[in-house]
């Protein structure tokens, strides 16, 4: 399975539309290769690099088998992040480079969990399911 955007290359730099000092939308996202039998896809979108601990950006789940992510579009059951919110926060890093990892795996079968869940509850409930993952890094320093 492959993930890549129409916004950014792999380890390239995520433009400013898609971060906290622009429109804070979420990137479109390309997915290719999504193997047969999956039946429901997860998009988590975090920074190891953030100070105390890897910050969640984005946790959506129960994402249909599609072959692309709109920009700025809502494509499952969004989870809560660590802004404390249920929606794409872009890249905000409080000083230097930091890498935001956009990671798609594809699953067995729809998780069927309530909305507002943290990356956590998710991860756990994938457990046993994940069929592929694939994985997109971008770049990002405040200006």
């Amino acid at each position: 399975m492959k993930l890549r955007s129409s916004a950014f290359s792999h380890n390239g730099r995520i433009p400013g539309k898609y971060t906290c000092q622009g429109d804070d939308v979420s990137p479109e996202l390309i997915i290719e290769d999504v193997p047969a039998g999956a039946q429901s896809l997860v998009l988590i979108v975090d920074d190891p690099d953030a100070p105390g601990k890897t910050f969640d950006h984005w946790v959506v789940y129960d994402i249909p088998v599609i072959s692309r992510i709109e920009e700025g579009s809502i494509p499952g059951t969004q989870g809560v992040n660590d802004f404390r919110k249920g929606d794409y926060g872009g890249p905000c890093p409080p000083s230097g480079t930091h890498r935001y990892f956009f990671k798609l795996y594809a699953l067995d079968e729809t998780l069927g969990l309530p909305e507002g869940l943290g990356k956590g509850d998710v991860h756990n409930a994938m457990q046993g399911h994940i069929l592929a993952e694939a994985e997109l890094i971008g770049l990002y320093a405040k200006r």
